[in-house]
C-alpha cells in the first residue's frame, strides 16, 4: 500500500512540474525562436578572390580579413561599407558581398567570395550553479553541457553555504602532512637540546609510510649537518687556543735570551766604561754597547706585550667556544618553543576542519533524505531583433550568444502516513 502511494506522489509531482514547464513555453515570445547563423559578436574571416586570365591563377583581394558582427548585426566592409547581416548565412553573406563588390567596382563578373566562422559568440550560464560565467560555444553543444562547463548544479548546505567536501578532506590531509612534519621537527631539535648522538622519532598512529621515512631522514640529515657545523667551529676555536699557547711558550724563551743578552750587555758595558776613564778604550766602543743594551731591552718589552696580547687572544677564544655551546641551545629552544606553538595550531585547525567536514556530511546525507531535487533550464535567446525566454531540456542544443538559466527546486519528500491501528474488538474478543 505504501509503494503504490509512493507511485502516486511522484507521478502527481512530476506532472505538475510538467505543466508548469508547459505554462512557462506558453507565455514566453517568441516560443523556440532560432538564432540567426551570423549571431552579433560572431567573428568572421571574408576572403576574396578573383580569376586572373593573364596569370592563369585566383588573385587574393586585399579586401579581405577578420570582422566581428555588431551588436545591430552589420560588418563593415572596405569599398562597400556597412553590410547588415540580419539573418543571411555563411553563403547568403558571402553572395551579397561579392554582388556588392561587381556593382561598386564595375567588375564584369563577381569576385569569387567565401565567409568562414572563426569564433562564435560566448554563451551565458547563470543561477543555480557552481561557477556562473561566460563559456565558448562551439556548435552541438547542449544545455546539460553548459551545466557541466559550469561546475554543476550549486549544493547548498542546511546553512546555506555551498561547500566541497573533497576540499575539506584535502585540507584535512594537508594538515595531517605537516603534524608529522613538526613531529618530526621537534624530536629533532630535542635531540639537539640533549646532546644525543641520534634522534628519537615517536611512531605515527596513521600515515604513509613512505612519507613518514622521507621526512624523518630530511631531518637526520639537518640533524647531523648542524652537528657537523657545530663541531667544526668547536675545533677551529680549539685549535687556535691551542696555537696560542704554543706562541706564548715560543715568546717566553725568547723573552729569557732577551734577558740574558741583556745581562751580558751591562758586564761589558760596565768592563768598557772602566776602560775609558782608564783611557785604554775609545768612547765610541761605550756608546755602541748602550745602543745595544737599549735595543735588547726594547726588544725584551716588544716580546712581553707580544705574550700579553696572545693570552688575551687564548681568553677571547675560550669565551667563544664556550658561548658557541650556549648559544646553539638558546637557538635550538626558541626553536623549539616555536614549532611546538606550531603544532598545537595545527591540531586546533584540524580539530576545525574534521567539525566542519563532518557538519557538510550531516548536513548533504539530511537534505538528501529530506528533499527531491528538480533542474529545469529556461533559454533566453536573441532572434529577429527581439529577446525570447523559453524552457529547455538537458539535451536542447543552445545557439550562440544564448543565456542559459539553470533552476534547482528542492521539493519536499512527504513522508508515509501513519498506519492507524483499529480500536475495534476483534471477534471472539469480549469487549471491556
Amino acid at each position: 500500500m505504501s509503494a503504490s502511494c509512493r507511485t502516486c506522489r511522484t507521478f502527481l509531482r512530476n506532472l505538475s512540474f510538467a505543466a508548469a514547464l508547459a505554462l512557462v513555453g506558453a507565455v514566453s515570445t517568441p516560443a523556440w525562436a532560432d538564432a540567426p547563423e551570423l549571431a552579433p559578436r560572431t567573428k568572421i574571416r571574408l576572403t576574396i578572390m578573383q580569376w586572373m586570365p593573364t596569370k592563369g591563377e585566383y588573385v587574393p583581394w586585399a579586401l579581405g580579413g577578420e570582422f566581428v558582427v555588431s551588436e545591430t548585426g552589420a560588418i563593415s566592409v572596405p569599398v562597400i561599407g556597412t553590410v547588415t547581416v540580419g539573418n543571411l548565412d555563411k553563403a547568403q553573406l558571402a553572395a551579397e558581398i561579392a554582388k556588392r563588390l561587381q556593382t561598386k567596382i564595375g567588375l564584369v563578373e563577381a569576385p569569387e567570395t567565401t565567409v568562414e566562422i572563426v569564433e562564435y559568440p560566448p554563451v551565458y550560464v547563470v543561477g543555480d550553479v557552481t561557477t556562473p560565467g561566460e563559456y565558448k560555444f562551439r556548435p552541438g553543444l547542449t544545455a546539460l553541457q553548459a551545466l557541466a562547463m559550469s561546475g554543476g548544479e550549486l549544493r547548498e548546505t542546511s546553512s546555506g553555504q555551498s561547500r566541497d567536501n573533497v576540499t575539506l578532506v584535502g585540507e584535512l590531509r594537508g594538515i595531517d602532512n605537516a603534524q608529522l612534519r613538526s613531529n618530526a621537527r621537534i624530536a629533532r631539535l630535542q635531540a639537539e637540546m640533549s646532546g644525543a648522538k641520534e634522534i628519537t622519532f615517536a611512531p605515527p598512529l596513521s600515515a604513509d609510510t613512505a612519507l613518514v621515512a622521507a621526512i624523518q631522514d630530511q631531518e637526520r640529515i639537518i640533524f647531523s649537518t648542524r652537528a657537523n657545523v657545530l663541531a667544526r667551529q668547536s675545533k677551529s676555536l680549539s685549535e687556535l687556543r691551542d696555537l696560542l699557547e704554543q706562541e706564548i711558550r715560543v715568546l717566553e724563551e725568547k723573552v729569557k735570551g732577551a734577558e740574558a743578552s741583556i745581562e751580558a750587555a751591562e758586564r761589558e758595558l760596565k768592563g768598557v766604561r772602566t776602560l775609558v776613564e782608564r783611557g785604554v778604550a775609545v768612547a765610541s766602543r761605550q756608546s755602541d754597547l748602550e745602543r745595544e743594551l737599549t735595543n735588547a731591552r726594547a726588544n725584551r718589552l716588544d716580546f712581553v706585550t707580544a705574550i700579553m696580547r696572545a693570552r688575551q687572544n687564548i681568553s677571547e677564544a675560550t669565551r667563544n667556544l664556550e658561548g658557541l655551546y650556549d648559544n646553539r641551545q638558546a637557538e635550538v629552544a626558541s626553536e623549539l618553543q616555536s614549532e611546538q606553538a606550531t603544532l598545537e595550531q595545527l591540531k586546533l585547525k584540524r580539530a576545525t576542519t574534521e567539525r566542519l567536514l563532518l557538519d557538510e556530511l550531516s548536513a548533504t546525507e539530511g537534505s538528501a533524505q529530506r528533499d527531491e531535487q528538480a533542474t529545469s533550464f529556461v533559454i533566453i535567446r536573441r532572434g529577429d531583433g527581439k529577446i525570447g525566454e523559453f524552457p529547455a531540456t538537458e539535451t536542447t542544443a543552445l545557439m550562440p550568444g544564448d543565456v542559459i538559466k539553470v533552476v534547482v527546486r528542492r521539493m519536499p519528500i512527504m513522508s508515509e502516513p501513519p498506519v492507524a491501528r483499529s480500536t475495534d474488538p476483534q471477534p471472539g474478543q469480549a469487549s471491556q
